[in-house]
């Protein structure tokens, strides 16, 4: 009878190959198949071993061409066939990752797996950034959420709760809803001059970096063009941006500083 595998589910960071773990790095040298996620860059799979199989199920907001079921299975399968498995994944893979509903799969098929944290996208584009997500006098908590909800059902969340001007807000996939999630923050209280820093393709030679304000930010994002996955930092750690040292795209702060 054939040995079991593992799998590993693997944090791969915001992009730039030089973010990832120790850890990380060895599972990844040790993999017979790397199942890997749509924002994992060229270069974090690049550290693969040549002969291991590389199987993209990637995803994006409504195009899902491999239900999360059949990812499920597969790793299920993968590992059943003896196979060491790392199941890569943009940023933390328990972060907006649905790395917990894989694991729990795993589990209830007597799966040997473990988890491997990674540098989620909210840590890895304010460094990049040079900006702090909490700072004494600006910002004394930080909340993370996420700019789309499953099936394109409406955002659901505690707009009253995020519209905290002492809180650092992360918006993660949330540039299509952009536009509705300024106009709820800004009902529940949050002010139209609150800074906003949009980071695009974060920590890869690709970033893009726009600083703008909560009421101009629809409008300033779109004109941006974006291309590739964008992360919003909301609150006054972002007006730090610039003042680090850290590049902005010019044309972008004179358009936000005269709204």
């Amino acid at each position: 009878m054939q040995d079991l595998g593992r799998v590993s589910l693997v944090g791969a960071g915001p992009g730039d190959p030089d973010l990832l773990t120790i850890k990380a790095l060895k599972a990844l040298s040790k993999a017979d198949v790397v199942v890997y996620d749509r924002l994992v860059s060229d270069e974090v799979l690049a550290l693969a071993p040549a002969g291991a199989a590389r199987i993209y199920v990637g995803k994006q907001p409504a195009h899902h061409p491999v239900p999360q079921q059949e990812i499920n299975d597969l790793l299920v399968r993968l590992a059943r066939g003896g196979r060491y498995v790392v199941r890569l994944k943009g940023g933390d893979p328990f972060v907006f990752g649905r790395g917990s509903e894989e694991a729990a799969v795993l589990a209830e098929h007597g799966i040997p797996f473990d988890v491997v944290p990674g540098i989620t996208s909210a840590q890895g584009c304010a460094a990049s950034a040079r900006i702090p997500l909490t700072h004494r006098g600006l910002a004394q908590g930080l909340r993370f959420v996420t700019g789309h909800c499953r099936e394109d059902m409406d955002l659901d969340l505690d707009w009253d709760g995020l519209a905290d001007p002492q809180t650092t807000l992360v918006v993660y996939m949330g540039m299509s809803n952009i536009g509705q999630i300024t106009e709820r923050l800004m009902a529940a209280g949050l002010l139209r001059d609150t800074p906003v820093l949009a980071v695009n393709n974060g920590t890869t030679p690709r970033e893009r970096r726009v600083l703008s304000t909560l009421a101009t930010l629809p409008v300033t994002a779109r004109a941006a063009r974006f291309d590739g996955p964008v992360l919003f930092i909301i609150g006054k750690v972002a007006g730090l941006a610039g003042s680090l040292g850290a590049t902005l795209e010019e044309d972008e702060i004179r358009a936000a500083s005269h709204a």
